[in-house]
């Protein structure tokens, strides 16, 4: 057993305590997390995205901030500012919620373009340029942020360039009744969860494991022939009809370096076809642009990257 399969069982096992299910998102997620990546999480209100990014925050023993993005929402609200004291004559820094491990930004489409692009260079280099000078974020700096699918009036599209920042795209669904049930009951018992998240739940795994996990995960292996498959896979989507926009090489960057984390997570040194399957949707879905006549006809992205799969040949 590999020690990022280790760290990925121990991590699941205790968000147990406090998530119904949803182990393929926690899966996804941690997989982004240890190829230093970032995951735009939709779904409906009510289905906890806020509180597994604080059970992830919470088992590594990690800072956690959260960001209500707003109309009203400035730049400054998110990496801070510098601020006169009139005691000493100087300026301080007030560093913004960004300057933490783990970041979420949600319903990142609420707030104008302007405001949204203050997440740019943090995500992409992991610093911040407040007034000239730029501040470095950590190691561990991860924004996971969400959006409603349902409703896009007062909304705002993140562009093309801000999308493609973001490792994966994560759909999360409504439970299954059994989950729903189990949810139910924890709360009839007189357990609030987030609570639990908040304030119980234990760390099971330090930054060191963390930075082992993405040490074992530089040495996977990756045949020639998975390159090749990622690289089909990809170019396939800038030929295909029903799309007007394919993934770029950073796609390719997406599929190869999660895979590779995923490989280890399964207990592997080395990546399968299958990994790389696992994670197409995730990795391309936010990165292709369905044409205005497909979409009209029910096309969605998922279906395309199904019908790319088919199509394309897979390695032996």
């Amino acid at each position: 057993m590999t020690k990022t399969e280790q760290l990925f069982n121990r991590i699941i096992d205790q968000i147990h305590q406090v998530i119904v299910g949803q182990d393929d998102v926690l899966r996804m997620i941690l997989t982004a997390f240890i190829g230093r990546g970032h995951v735009l999480l939709e779904g409906v209100p009510g289905i906890a995205k806020t509180l597994i990014g604080r059970s992830i925050a919470a088992c590594l023993n990690l800072n956690f901030k959260r960001i209500q993005f707003t109309l009203d929402l400035m730049p400054s609200d998110i990496i801070g500012t510098n601020v006169f004291n009139t005691k000493t004559g100087d300026f301080i820094l007030k560093r913004g919620p960004i300057f933490t491990d783990i970041l979420l930004a949600d319903e990142i489409n609420r707030t104008p373009p302007k405001t949204q692009s203050a997440l740019l260079e943090a995500m992409e280099e992991r610093q911040a340029t407040i007034d000239g000078e730029i501040q470095p974020l950590g190691d561990f700096f991860t924004v996971l942020a969400t959006q409603n699918p349902i409703e896009y009036e007062g909304t705002y599209a993140l562009p093309e360039a801000q999308i493609d920042r973001f490792l994966f795209k994560i759909l999360i669904d409504y439970p299954e009744e059994n989950e729903e049930i189990e949810i139910l009951k924890r709360y009839n018992s007189g357990r609030d969860l987030h609570i639990i998240a908040r304030e119980e739940l234990k760390p099971v795994a330090e930054r060191q494991n963390v930075l082992e996990a993405r040490a074992e995960v530089e040495k996977v292996k990756v045949d020639d022939s998975i390159l090749a498959y990622i690289t089909h896979i990809v170019k396939a989507t800038r030929t295909y009809e029903s799309l007007v926009l394919g993934g770029s090489p950073r796609a390719g960057i997406a599929l190869l370096l999660g895979s590779k984390v995923l490989a280890a997570s399964y207990g592997r040194d080395f990546v399968v076809p299958d990994d790389v399957k696992q994670l197409s949707k995730p990795a391309l879905r936010h990165r292709i642009i369905t044409r205005p006549e497909a979409e009209v006809e029910g096309v969605t992205p998922d279906a395309i990257i199904d019908q790319l799969l088919l199509r394309t040949e897979v390695p032996r």
